[in-house]
């Protein structure tokens, strides 16, 4: 079972997918966004390829946690989301992730042309890992099993 992370905007969607064990998030593409009828023919056609069950969809919250304009926006696109490709959609706060695709962009040292064209993408990857760590398993003793506490 794969998830698609998304990183909604106004004028594209990131998107990364997990694993099919559903431990790691990797980026895959970054949608332009066209019109809503283009761009849930786009997010089907990505969901087919790469065997998609559910999405997670990066919430816009104000850093006191409150919602904006960005986050209705976003609440709605969901809705539409699920109805339109029969997929569970869950809300993930995604406050700075942003933020921290660009910081691990700027550490690499990717140019600014580069870095354009993979934000949406990697901060999609940074909302859907967050996502699936917080729901790996644990075992008995509380911890998930690829927990090292010597690391």
């Amino acid at each position: 079972m794969r998830t698609f992370g998304l990183d909604y905007g106004t004028k594209t969607i990131g998107v990364a997918v997990s694993d099919g064990l559903g431990l790691t998030a990797q980026a895959v593409t970054t949608v332009r966004r066209a019109s809503l009828k283009a761009d849930l023919a786009e997010l089907s056609r990505l969901v087919k390829e790469h065997e998609v069950t559910r999405f997670v969809l990066g919430l816009p919250l104000n850093m006191n946690g409150s919602e904006g304009p960005r986050a209705e926006a976003t609440r709605k696109f969901a809705e539409v989301l699920e109805s339109a490709l029969g997929l569970p959609v869950e809300l993930w706060d995604e406050r700075l992730s942003t933020v921290a695709a660009q910081r691990t962009l700027l550490e690499a040292d990717v140019r600014r042309e580069k870095r354009r064209e993979v934000i949406d993408q990697l901060a999609a990857q940074f909302i859907l890992q967050g996502w699936l760590d917080a729901h790996r398993p644990k075992n008995d003793d509380g911890y998930d099993d690829n927990y090292d506490p010597e690391a």
